[in-house]
């Protein structure tokens, strides 16, 4: 009985349905910018809120439409704005974390073809627990009116 009662558990924290840090939180406004023709990369930004009682982290993103997914952030290196990839982003409790053009984002790296305007890019993010939530974050043309982001008030 014992052996069975582990089973059911194990197949019920992979299905999550045991509490992980995915079940707190909340995915606003997610899209990823629509990239020029030719370009091997772009953003994907997003606001995550930890709804949560522990800080959290996101220690990976993961797409179908690029061959490497990194989680970024813009540096300023002696007057000059450079990416870098961060081992994670950080989320207090009952916090939230703004990605956005010029500072935190999810890169997707090497398009493996090119995206138009409309389409849905399902992005999945793992938290440091092991949970994880799927976004669908919808492309749109950068500076295009109504872009999600230039909406979000803080």
């Amino acid at each position: 009985m014992k052996k069975l009662s582990l089973f059911a558990a194990g197949l019920l924290f992979s299905a999550g349905v045991l509490a992980g840090a995915a079940d707190n939180v909340a995915v606003q406004d997610p899209y990823v910018r629509l990239a020029p023709p030719n370009a091997p990369a772009t953003g994907a930004f997003m606001v995550i809120k930890n709804n949560g009682d522990k800080d959290i982290k996101v220690v990976k993103a993961a797409n179908p439409v690029s061959k490497v997914t990194e989680l970024h952030t813009h540096l300023n290196e002696g007057g000059v704005m450079k990416m870098r990839p961060v081992q994670a982003i950080d989320i207090k409790a009952k916090g939230e974390a703004v990605l956005k053009p010029g500072g935190l984002h999810v890169m997707l790296i090497d398009l493996k073809a090119p995206m138009k305007e409309g389409d849905v890019v399902p992005i999945t993010l793992t938290f440091d627990d092991g949970s994880s939530k799927q976004v669908d974050a919808k492309v749109v043309r950068p500076m295009a009116a109504g872009m999600p982001m230039g909406e979000h008030k803080h």
